[in-house]
């Protein structure tokens, strides 16, 4: 080969790569100091992409640790880690050793998806030269891999899961005969899909083995050999998936949505709006994980070859025949896929299988994923039965025509993608945070939390943009897991703290309207401020003996967060009533139809005493059962009990009891009655055999009556 042509042919499928890059997202993502695409898809309810920046904001001006992965403020002690951002450790490791010269704001998202459609391309291409040697036919293949749905799919939010190149190249190697450095390649291959999301680590990692256990069989691998290399890189592997932070989180790894997020069937053929031409078809509410659609391009490219692949005259069959153990892994990555729900368009079929594999198998509970090495073998598979059963100029034209009509046909789609990642460049998105108590409290505090903890917090995106800028930690995140234990400490600790009003000095607080009233009733007014910023309800310990801060005006206290209740009236606690936000200092179970369960052994109810309270009636449902005749109850406001008593029936019980006259008049002072109730004989309906409810039950409240 001439060396000019060489260069072409290693030029050619780069550029065909670059060029679907351009036409399906545009040149703007590659800027780095734009934002404006990653802020305009977070408007459309497609978060993820601000995930993986802010992961990186984060993990960028934080120091170095060990494990590298670990990223601390992102998260705090709920197990952060650069991985569970989904902000390419790969890409998060490399630029952090330049973080200081680079500018701000700096992301590498765009790069990246240009490297995807790239090397996409490119093993496209070296796919192809295992069937082909005509330097056109590899490039229409090369082209039709590029341009494949459920990659370009991928571009509205997990830019991770844009890397399909890592599935090619995957099985590129396991079809390579001979290939050079074959160990070092499979090491190399296997870290970076490590270092770029784990569901790419267990497609590779299940084609590795598939290859592993082939050459062993076929004796082109003596078996010494093979057990070497599945030591060493299962080794190098876990030392990568280690520095990374996969073991960051313990079992918050394991989530659910197995059998949910799932590959149905149809999807190879149902374009779920990739297409001009084709239709939807109706499926499940988790299948659009399982997005697999050919394109209509490779469809008709199959139907072509439909003559020849019935008549049995393809040579397919003898190639899949050299390959077993990637047909075995193949068909096991469909049965994944799969699940043990089986869609078929709108239809399920369920398959009997034991709890403890479902339980596990939730780590990669988005299954349909793990059906993209059948994809693209599929795909190669049309290619080759195209190549081999027709002479070349035939071929030629039948992929010429497969390939427009691929790109046009699915442009059904990309246009608007590519609309997305096309916004006017902008080096920030908009913020409701506007009052100047925020750029106070950056100066002030170093963390910013929100009650109760959770991952995927109402207003996360605006909170963990503030606290990056701003080089605060929080632990307002959106993660792909978190450690649930840690999780579990977090809520606690925060509990404890809304109870006793004692927060940390480092940190302020942003509060859910359902644990508000309780910071309120407990709040150390003398030093602490609660009050309403920009629509957020802010806890600021030790704001009130700040000289140099700024004054917050909208002050709240417990009076104005209590609801209007005039004595005299039946005021009812049931699902809607604005009676349950008396309910919101702990306790109570979330509201029904007919009133509220108290859930555990204590709770507290707040009333508002904007008027004297000398006497309450309450009405409640008891938790009974044929062993369990009767509920005590005890109450006490102002720290004086005020009734003890037994409830006997399960409906239709009344306590009575009257205020104390002193208790009458802390109270008118404060604007607010607190009653604390004790419940002995709490327990579980699942425990009486009523049904399988596992909360901590005994009192339902009904309705109130103030006199």
């Amino acid at each position: 080969m001439k060396p000019e042509k060489s260069i072409i042919q290693a030029v050619l499928p780069l550029a065909i790569g670059a060029a679907a890059f351009f036409t399906v997202a545009g040149p703007r993502v590659l800027y780095p100091t734009n934002l404006a695409w990653i802020g305009h898809l977070a408007c459309l309810g497609l978060v993820d992409p601000a995930q993986h920046y802010l992961g990186w904001l984060f993990f960028r001006h934080a120091d170095w640790s060990f494990p590298l992965g670990l990223n601390p403020d992102c998260g705090l002690e709920l197990g952060s880690a650069i991985l569970f951002s989904d902000s390419n450790p790969l890409l998060a490791f490399i630029f952090k050793l330049f973080g200081r010269w680079l500018p701000e704001p700096f992301q590498y998202f765009g790069i990246w998806l240009l490297a995807c459609f790239v090397l996409q391309a490119w093993f496209g291409w070296k796919l192809a030269g295992r069937i082909t040697d005509r330097p056109g036919i590899r490039a229409l293949a090369s082209g039709l891999f590029a341009f494949s749905p459920p990659m370009i799919w991928r571009l509205k939010g997990h830019m991770n899961l844009a890397a399909h190149f890592l599935v090619l190249a995957a099985l590129y190697l396991v079809l390579e005969r001979k290939p050079r450095w074959r160990r070092t390649a499979w090491g190399v291959l296997l870290v970076v899909a490590a270092w770029v999301h784990s569901y790419l680590l267990a497609m590779v990692g299940i084609l590795w083995v598939a290859d592993l256990a082939g050459r062993t069989i076929n004796r082109s691998l003596p078996p010494g050999k093979a057990l070497c290399e599945w030591v060493l890189l299962t080794a190098i592997v876990s030392a990568a998936c280690w520095q990374a932070g996969y073991f960051s989180v313990g079992p918050g790894t394991i989530t659910g949505g197995f059998g949910f997020y799932r590959f149905n069937l149809l999807s190879l053929f149902d374009s779920s709006g990739w297409s001009y031409v084709l239709h939807d078809i109706p499926e499940a509410g988790g299948d659009y994980e399982g997005f697999n659609f050919l394109g209509l391009g490779v469809l008709l490219l199959l139907a072509a070859c439909l003559p020849a692949l019935i008549g049995g005259r393809t040579g397919i069959l003898d190639r899949i025949r050299r390959f077993p153990m990637l047909a075995a892994a193949l068909a096991g990555l469909t049965l994944f896929a799969l699940s043990y729900k089986i869609g078929v368009g709108p239809y399920e079929f369920h398959c009997g299988l034991p709890d403890s594999w479902v339980y596990p198998a939730n780590v990669f509970r988005s299954s349909g994923r793990m059906f993209w090495p059948v994809f693209y073998a599929i795909v190669l598979g049309v290619v080759f039965v195209t190549v081999r059963c027709h002479p070349p100029r035939t071929a030629a034209v039948l992929l010429v025509a497969a390939l427009l009509i691929q790109v046009a046909d699915t442009s059904a789609a990309w246009t608007g993608i590519r609309r997305n990642l096309m916004p006017a460049p902008a080096t920030a998105w908009a913020t409701p945070l506007e009052d100047s108590f925020w750029e106070a409290a950056a100066l002030r505090y170093r963390k910013v939390r929100w009650i109760p903890p959770q991952n995927f917090s109402p207003h996360w995106l605006a909170l963990s943009t503030y606290a990056a800028k701003h080089r605060m930690g929080t632990d307002a995140v959106y993660l792909a897991r978190v450690g649930s234990r840690k999780l579990a400490a977090a809520q606690a600790a925060a509990l404890r703290a809304v109870e006793t009003g004692r927060y940390a000095s480092d940190t302020f607080y942003v509060l859910d309207d359902g644990v508000t009233l309780g910071a309120a009733i407990n709040l150390d007014a003398g030093a602490d401020v609660l009050a309403h910023v920009d629509g957020f309800n802010v806890l600021a310990p030790g704001w009130g003996n700040c000289a140099g801060c700024p004054p917050l005006a909208d002050r709240l206290e417990a009076a104005d967060l209590l609801p209007v209740m005039k004595v005299g009236d039946r005021i009812p606690f049931n699902q809607g009533s604005p009676a349950v936000a008396c309910l919101n200092t702990g306790g109570w179970s979330h509201p029904e139809p007919w009133g509220t369960w108290s859930e555990g052994r204590a709770a507290e109810i707040i009333l508002p005493a904007a008027q004297p309270i000398h006497h309450v009636r309450i009405e409640a449902l008891a938790l009974l059962g044929a062993s369990h005749p009767s509920q005590e109850v005890v109450i006490e406001a102002g720290g004086k009990v005020v009734y003890a008593g037994n409830l006997t029936r399960f409906r239709g019980n009344i306590i009575e009891f009257a205020i104390p006259e002193a208790v009458q008049e802390e109270s008118l002072a404060l604007g607010w009655m607190r009653l604390r109730l004790r419940f002995k004989d709490a327990i579980r309906p699942v425990d009486l055999g009523i049904n399988t409810d596992n909360r901590i039950l005994a009192l339902g409240l009904e309705a109130i009556t103030l006199f």
